[in-house]
């Protein structure tokens, strides 16, 4: 009785698969004292823990994109797995459209009632066979919505460099999202954009 209990749960929820960036740029210290990353990761840990029945997913990304964890109900290990992302991990860059067709293919064999990528990254789309719009279409043909996260506060923000002389040091970079692109895949997908500037 149990397992069948658990797969009508499974079955009548929502799929969801978190892509994180965790290119270098994600290293920015935008949420003094903390990083975009760490800012990224509390956003993801925050909404795993308001979950109940629902299967959630998670994909890494910088130029290239790997499943870390596939939809699951446990989100205890989602959670460890999620902790355990480091900037490094991946070669650098940032690949959303390859990010977003790993997204679908985790949930193409759903069989759940509603099916939503959501991606947080805090760049522009500079690496990747698959561009970020082609991929929302993508997405809008399997009925797939796209939720987009835009981490980072306007203007500069410190980004630690190491110095050879120095060690760490900190230089001024200006903040570039691709906040059209990550609206447009939004919208096309009747999902929505969201633009994470706050300090947690």
């Amino acid at each position: 009785q149990k397992g069948v209990a658990e797969e009508e749960i499974t079955t009548e929820g929502i799929d969801i698969v978190l892509a994180l960036d965790a290119s270098g740029s994600m290293a920015a210290e935008d949420f003094e004292p903390r990083n975009r990353l760490y800012v990224a990761k509390l956003v993801a840990q925050n909404f795993i823990e308001g979950m109940k029945h629902d299967r959630v997913g998670l994909v890494v990304f910088a130029a290239k994109a790997f499943t870390r964890c596939p939809a699951t109900l446990d989100y205890g290990v989602l959670l460890k797995v999620l902790d355990d992302v480091e900037i490094g991990s991946i070669e650098d860059g940032t690949a959303i459209g390859n990010a977003l067709v790993t997204c679908m293919n985790r949930l193409r064999d759903s069989k759940a009632k509603s099916r939503v990528v959501i991606l947080m990254t805090d760049g522009v789309n500079n690496r990747g066979e698959v561009q970020p719009l082609d991929a929302a279409k993508i997405a809008q043909t399997l009925g797939v919505k796209i939720y987009t996260v835009g981490i980072g506060t306007q203007g500069t923000a410190r980004f630690p460099v190491n110095d050879p002389n120095y060690g760490k040091v900190y230089v001024n970079l200006q903040v570039e999202i691709d906040e059209a692109s990550l609206t447009r895949i939004a919208q096309i997908t009747g999902g929505l954009y969201y633009r994470a500037t706050d300090r947690p």
